[in-house]
This record gives C-alpha cells, structure tokens and sequence, in this order.
C-alpha cells in the first residue's frame, strides 16, 4: 500500500518509535510474570494521563468496546439512565444503554453548541432520578467539546454515576478525572496518544466498582464484563489473553506523549490556528461554540463534494482527510490535527493541498489557509 499522510481524526500517524516497539519479541502473557508488571506500568502512565489514582484497565477492541463494557457492566434492566446528546456519539451512547435495557431519556442539545449548563441544570432539578448519565467529552464528528469538568459535578450533585467518552480528548483537551468526579471515562489508542487501533482503556472510580460487583443481575456478556478484571493483578490472571505487541506500542506512545512536555498546550495553539484559518478565509466552521483542540470540522462549500475533496487530496498530494457520518454524511470535512498529527508542518502541508483542491474545482476562498494558519502559528 501507497503510504499517505493521514490527517483524519483518528486513526493518526503512528510513529516509527511505536512501530518498533510493536515488533519487540511476544512472551506468553498468561505465564509470564514480567508481562503483568509491564501492563501495570502501562496502566499507571494512563493513570497519569488522565490525572487519577482510580483503577485504569486496558482491554483488546477499539474505543466502542470501552462504551459497551461500561453500559454492559454498569446497567442493569429497567435502570434509570440520562443520555446527554448533543452529537452523534452522544446520542448513539444511548443505544448501547438501551442494549441492555436501560430505560432512557435525553437531554438534547444544539449539534453545533456544548452543553448549556443553564439549561441542564434546570432539567435536572424537576427530573434527577438517574442511576446514571452518559456524556461524551469531545464529538469527534463536529468537532466540538463539552464542559466535563462542570457537568459531572453538577450530576453528582444529584448522585448520578458519571460515563464520558473521551475517546478524542484524551492526549488533546484537558482530563481531570478526579477532580471532575468522573467515575468512567473512556478511551482509545489511536487518537491523541497515536498508538495503533485495537485497544481501549477505562479508569474505574469507587463507585462504579461497587455498582458493577454488587449487581441483582448477572452481566449478559463476557468480553464486556469489568467485573472478571477487578483483581487480575492480585491473582496473575488475565481474563483472556492480551494483545502484546499493541500493549508495547501504546506504553511507547505514552512516553512520546509525555515526552512532547505540554500536550495540552501544543494541541490548542494548532487547533486554534487552524480555526483562524478557516474563518480568515471565509469558510464556515460547523460548531459554533465550544471548539475542539484535536478536530477542525468545516461546513463543504457548494459546488464541491466530500468525495471530490477526498479523492484530490488523495490522488493528488497523498493525504487523507476525513469525511462525516450520518446527518453530517456529505456536509462535513474534518481535519485532525491530534496526537502526531498536530505538528505545524503536517497542518500547513494539509491546509495548502486543501487551497490547492479548492482552486482546481473553481472554489473561491479569501486568500490561502495555508498562509493564514503560519500566520497565526
């Protein structure tokens, strides 16, 4: 395969340092002693990543397999469960909820805002009675964030076991698990981290714990289950065999993530570059407000299609950037700039194939993103 740039909001560039790391020697992980400290060692920089002294676990399946073994794990039938939707991955964590027979209701909000805080807690003070509320931190599909750090207390204030996806923040947008009062976040490796797809992580606060081990129901799975890893370290035991190679990679790409020093900070003087360039130019970003630091989302212009963009930024430069999905299927591009992705020359190198597109179908923009975007670096 023809190797290609790939700006899409995840997966991301892997670097050659993990690459390596992947191709190290497999052990037997069932027997080896050495491979459960090394998973502890991996699970502790996670905990640091996330900013949080609660269990983190690491399982074998993409961001999708940390939401369902939450929903899985934490509900039970006819449980009572609050779903903020204000995207699609919002509205969608109420689907996997109602799988297992959560009783649902939604708190919706404006696809192109966050959260009105205002308006959330007014809801919930004429309707509270929720064993727990589903949330999603950054919407990768509109490229917008969520006020985590004052939703959760404020649903805790009411006694509401708090789960946030935070596939795409994590790595790029501010995470204090703790301090926030989040009892399950969850995440992915092929985001901010830049680790290969294949695996998602959980920190498990307390109380969900409790939750989980306490059930009058049984959890109608196996791989979904947390329960059966509560004590894998204190009895050597792995419920099911782990995938190494991609462990190796992603404790390698923590240690890149930490070893770039302010993360945080890198990902949103990129991201907010990069929105100063769309707007600069005359293009129409999709949020509103709220803006992400790992995921530009922009309205397509008329007179040119995703696929025309795609397949010329493809053909023509060897770079990928990403589409949109359900209501946003066609009138959404999406640029990542996360993880090893969010480096000044990979984003210029991007925004100039992106004017250079625009110029081939007759799309007129003000002046060059590319230039735009240096100017504000």
């Amino acid at each position: 395969m023809k190797k290609s740039l790939i700006m899409t909001p995840g997966p991301t560039e892997v670097h050659e340092d993990v690459r390596r790391a992947m191709a190290q020697s497999i052990t037997n992980p069932d027997l080896d002693v050495n491979f459960f400290e090394y998973y502890k060692e991996t699970c502790g920089k996670l905990k640091k990543l996330l900013n949080t002294k609660e269990d983190v676990l690491i399982l074998d399946g993409e961001g999708i397999l940390g939401l369902e073994a939450a929903c899985a794990s934490l509900i039970e039938p006819g449980d009572k469960v609050l779903c903020i939707d204000n995207g699609i991955f919002g509205k969608g964590f109420g689907d996997f909820a109602k799988i297992y027979g959560a009783e649902i209701t939604y708190f919706k909000g404006n696809y192109r805002r966050s959260i009105d805080l205002k308006e959330l807690e007014n809801f919930l003070e004429k309707d509270n009675d929720f064993k727990l509320a589903t949330l999603v931190h950054c919407e990768t599909p509109s490229g917008l964030t969520n006020p985590v750090s004052k939703i959760c207390p404020l649903l805790k204030k009411y006694g509401i076991i708090t789960v946030v996806d935070s596939v795409s923040g994590i790595g790029g947008e501010p995470l204090k698990v703790d301090k926030w009062q989040i009892d399950v976040v969850l995440g992915g490796s092929q985001k901010c981290i830049s680790a290969s797809p294949g695996l998602t992580f959980l920190s498990i606060s307390k109380k969900a714990w409790d939750i989980i081990l306490n059930r009058k129901t049984p959890i109608a799975s196996f791989y979904c289950n947390l329960a059966i890893w509560k004590n894998w370290y204190e009895e050597k035991y792995f419920p099911y065999t782990p995938p190494i190679s991609d462990i190796y990679g992603l404790n390698c790409a923590l240690d890149r993530v930490f070893k770039k020093g302010d993360y945080i900070e890198r990902h949103k003087k990129i991201g907010t570059a990069v929105r100063e360039a769309i707007m600069k130019s005359g293009l129409e970003l999709y949020p509103i407000d709220g803006y992400s630091n790992t995921v530009t989302a922009i309205l397509i212009p008329k007179g040119i299609t995703f696929s025309d963009i795609y397949n010329h930024m493809v053909e023509e430069h060897n770079i990928m950037i990403g589409g949109d999905f359900d209501c946003l299927k066609d009138k959404v591009i999406r640029i990542g700039h996360m993880g090893e992705n969010c480096y000044e020359e990979k984003v210029y190198i991007t925004l100039k194939a992106l004017d250079e597109t625009f110029k081939k179908y007759g799309i007129n923009i003000n002046g060059s993103l590319h230039k735009y975007f240096a100017d504000a670096m």
